[in-house]
C-alpha cells in the first residue's frame, strides 16, 4: 500500500518497528471457550444478570463458527445472548450463525452498482433535476452536493429528460 501511495510511508515505518501478528479467531478455536466465559461474565455483570451456565451445544456452535468479524463479532453475539437469556442459561439464537444471503460472495463493486442504479432511478423520476424539493437528492434523502459528489465518483452525467 505504501508503494501504491494509499498508505502513509512515515506511519508505516512508525508502526513497523515491532510487528505483531495476531491470528484470526478461527485460527485459534481453542481460545473460544475461555473468551465466551469471560465475555459472558463481563456482560452479565454490566447488565446485572445472572448467567449460571453455558450449554455444551451452545459452546460447540460458538466454537464451530468461523467468526469473520473476529473477537468483536463474538463479543456482540455474547452480549445479545446475555440480553436475551432469561433463565440463567446462555442462549444464542440460531440466527446468529446464519450468514445473510449474498454476503462474502458478491463482487466488490456490488454496492457501487446498487448506488448507481438508485441514483439513475431517482434522476429519472425527477426528470433530471438534481436539487430542490422534487429533485433526485430529495428523493434519495441526501444533500444536493452529496449527490453531485457521488455522481462524479460513479461517472454519472445528468441526463436530459
Amino acid at each position: 500500500m505504501v508503494a501504491a501511495r494509499t498508505f502513509r510511508d512515515d506511519l508505516y515505518y512508525r508502526l513497523n518497528v515491532f510487528p505483531i501478528r495476531l491470528p484470526a479467531l478461527r485460527e485459534r478455536r481453542e481460545d473460544i471457550p475461555a473468551l465466551v466465559r469471560d465475555l459472558t461474565d463481563k456482560h452479565a455483570r454490566r447488565l446485572k444478570r445472572t448467567i449460571a451456565g453455558i450449554p455444551a451445544a451452545v459452546m460447540d456452535a460458538l466454537c464451530a463458527w468461523d467468526w469473520p468479524g473476529n473477537v468483536r463479532e463474538l463479543e456482540n453475539v455474547i452480549e445479545r445472548a446475555v440480553i436475551l437469556s432469561r433463565d440463567g442459561v446462555l442462549r444464542v439464537p440460531r440466527a446468529e450463525f446464519e450468514r445473510p444471503t449474498g454476503q462474502r460472495n458478491d463482487p466488490p463493486d456490488r454496492l457501487a452498482t446498487l448506488e448507481r442504479d438508485a441514483i439513475l432511478s431517482a434522476l429519472r423520476d425527477a426528470r433530471g433535476i438534481v436539487g430542490g424539493p422534487g429533485g433526485a437528492a430529495a428523493r434519495l434523502g441526501v444533500k444536493r452536493t452529496t449527490l453531485q459528489s457521488r455522481m462524479r465518483k460513479l461517472g454519472i452525467r445528468r441526463p436530459s429528460f
